[in-house]
């Protein structure tokens, strides 16, 4: 082997970078290679939802995507018309990036693939992960203690990589899930698209900045999508097309000009800047593990674009996956663990791409309809349920509205609190180890928390909640504590580094806290030791 290495990644999207940085986040080194040079400049995915904020939140690089989103500060809404200069019909108003400061410390960002993918690599290799564009993986053979894999770089050079496990994020066409006998479920790739990015100046055209317009027109051959890039006076334009007749190849910049001239509907020069052609596409792989080798993002589930789900879903997919590939790796839970992965993500996946399809349809329909698609349930209602939970009383991805109640299976209620004289969001605390919350009488779960943390090296930490009055270590700021968590003055919840509730005590609970706190540790990371 020329090098050995805990996780490969395969593929530099989203999901592939996300896991990168995960992964290094929990002090797990990889190697991720992409064949493509460098990131991409079409702006591609440019909503980032509340939750995976939470997850970029306590890594440091919510100011670098705030700062990424600021040309989208002005745009909210969605618009239908014939053409831009003609007259426009808003489906969705401004409520559509409504803060939710019940529900989260985090607001919806707008930032486009091509300026947040910097940010993710750049603080993927501070925390040491090994990312290699210009490289392609041209095989991967798993056997039980690993797998292999062979790579090629730009200059030619091919090396021989050994790694515990893969993560494939290699996308829809990805060939790692298929060469593992994982098969995707559902009709397929649905409809051709071509998005070209073009320089115009449209200050005249376009007054007030909508996230998305869906353009219907003839001359293009139906419907085709407009929305704004990073960059001033860089528009990206999508239409269809029948593979067919046409491919990839035809589509040049005279071939696209005439759908930019339609969309646009006045005369205003413009630049084609750059060509690309991609697949919408409906599917869930039946498998999302297959013995050493994962699948996450597009190899895993695709679905419309329609609300941004795909990418969202792709770095929580990363997110989910990368704490218990450290706990595995680290010795501190058995490969068992790694088996909630599948049974977590996917019923999510297959929930999100009912709603996404319906949500197209809605949108792109021959007359529009009303989106009925509940954003916030979408975003923190998703509930788990496997064997990293314990007592997950629930049935089905999700419920009528998002429970604002701490029970397994369940997103941690947000909660705003005072650490050392410093205000904190409940979910800055979940990121790289299990945090156990008690009232401010449960001086044993703390100290229990601490003894076993100690004794084993385990990544566990403890504080008691409660009002300021109290001698709790965290205060709570807006008296919600109680309403949200349920727990009196000495009940407990164990929280996973996800932010999920992973187990549950209520108050008077008879019994040795360490014990009880020991036997749910081992039962979730499916170990007799930690």
């Amino acid at each position: 082997m020329d090098e050995t290495v805990p996780v490969l990644i395969v593929g530099g999207g989203y999901a592939g970078l996300a896991s990168a940085l995960f992964l290094a986040h929990h002090g797990v080194r990889s190697v991720l290679v992409d064949r493509h040079p460098t990131v991409s400049v079409q702006g591609r995915a440019r909503g980032i939802n509340q939750r995976t904020m939470e997850l970029y939140r306590p890594l440091g690089i919510e100011p670098g995507i705030r700062a990424a989103g600021r040309p989208f500060d002005g745009e909210s809404g969605v618009v239908r018309c014939e053409s831009l200069a003609g007259e426009w019909q808003w489906l969705l108003g401004d409520e559509a990036r409504t803060s939710l400061p019940d529900l989260t410390a985090c607001e919806f960002e707008m930032a486009d693939q091509r300026t947040v993918e910097p940010l993710l690599i750049e603080a993927a290799r501070a925390r040491g992960a090994d990312i290699r564009f210009g490289t392609r993986c041209l095989s991967v053979e798993a056997d039980a203690d690993g797998v292999t894999a062979v790579t090629r770089a730009g200059d030619g050079e091919q090396r021989v990589l050994r790694a515990e496990y893969v993560i494939a994020a290699d996308g829809f066409r990805g060939a790692i899930g298929p060469s593992q006998g994982i098969v995707r479920e559902g009709p397929g790739a649905t409809q051709s698209w071509v998005t070209f990015v073009v320089r115009a100046d449209l200050s005249e055209i376009i007054t007030k900045r909508a996230m998305f317009w869906i353009v219907s027109n003839p001359e293009i051959g139906g419907f085709a999508s407009f929305l704004s890039t990073a960059v001033e006076d860089q528009w990206a334009v999508s239409f269809t097309y029948d593979p067919e007749k046409e491919s990839p190849a035809d589509f040049t910049a005279e071939r696209c000009a005439p759908a930019a001239r339609a969309v646009l509907g006045a005369d205003v020069p413009f630049e084609i800047l750059d060509i690309a052609c991609w697949e919408e596409a409906v599917g869930i792989a039946d498998r999302f593990r297959a013995g050493r080798v994962f699948l996450a993002g597009d190899s895993a589930h695709v679905w419309p674009p329609a609300g941004a789900m795909g990418a969202n879903a792709a770095v929580q997919d990363a997110h989910n996956l990368a704490w218990k590939l450290a706990a595995t790796i680290k010795g501190w839970a058995s490969d068992a663990l790694l088996d909630s992965y599948e049974a977590e993500r996917r019923p999510v996946a297959q929930a999100l791409a009912g709603i996404t399809v319906r949500r197209q349809e809605a949108r792109f329909g021959n007359g529009p309809v009303e989106d009925d698609v509940d954003d916030t349930l979408c975003t923190f209602g998703q509930r788990y349920h496997s064997s990293a939970v314990i007592g997950a009383e629930h049935d089905g991805v999700y419920g009528d509205s998002v429970h604002q109640g701490a029970l397994p299976g369940t997103r941690a209620p947000h909660l705003w609190l005072d650490l050392d004289e410093s205000g904190v969001a409940l979910h800055d605390l979940f990121h790289d180890a299990f945090v156990l919350l008690t009232g401010p009488d449960g001086e044993a779960w703390t100290d229990a928390a601490n003894e076993i943390a100690a004794q084993a090296g385990f990544p566990l930490r403890a504080y008691r909640v409660g009002p300021s009055s109290s001698r709790a270590d965290l205060a709570d700021l807006e008296g919600a504590w109680d309403t949200r968590y349920g727990l009196g003055g000495d009940g407990a919840v164990l929280v996973r580094p996800d932010g999920y509730i992973a187990w549950r005590r209520p108050a008077g609970t008879q019994g040795d806290p360490k014990a009880q706190l020991t036997e749910a540790l081992h039962r979730i990371l499916r170990t007799q030791h930690l």
